[in-house]
């Protein structure tokens, strides 16, 4: 049903700070139900390393997972502000438009901005 997709979070990400990240879509096999959730955190020193934790987790709850790309997000609590950008070399760029419309959802009262500037 509906719990187990409600059950995963929309955005997980590290409080602050620079970090990498991926888009991951979500589908039920066999087409049905998808979403897409943000994935990022500074303790992922490649984008696949983020994609290969999320993967697992996702496979219990009966999902298959694919990467839609990657970047990087500047996490700003104190001035809540979110920036997306760069890419990922491995996965291509996410669309970061995306990204930020996903953000926007968990993030309510932040300024969050994208760009395809690499730094």
């Amino acid at each position: 049903g509906g719990s187990a997709m409600a059950a995963v979070r929309d955005v997980e990400i590290d409080p602050e700070g620079t970090f990498k990240y991926i888009l991951v879509r979500l589908q039920r096999p066999g087409g049905g139900e998808q979403r897409d959730i943000v994935r990022g955190t500074k303790t992922a020193e490649f984008h696949n390393h983020i994609f290969e934790k999320v993967n697992p987790e996702m496979e219990k709850l009966g999902y298959e997972c694919k990467c839609l790309g990657g970047g990087k997000i500047e996490h700003n609590s104190k001035d809540k502000k979110i920036r997306v950008f760069g890419l990922s070399t491995g996965y291509g760029k996410a669309d970061h438009s995306v990204t930020v419309e996903i953000l926007k959802k968990e993030y309510t009262d932040y300024e969050i901005t994208w760009s395809d500037d690499k730094k």
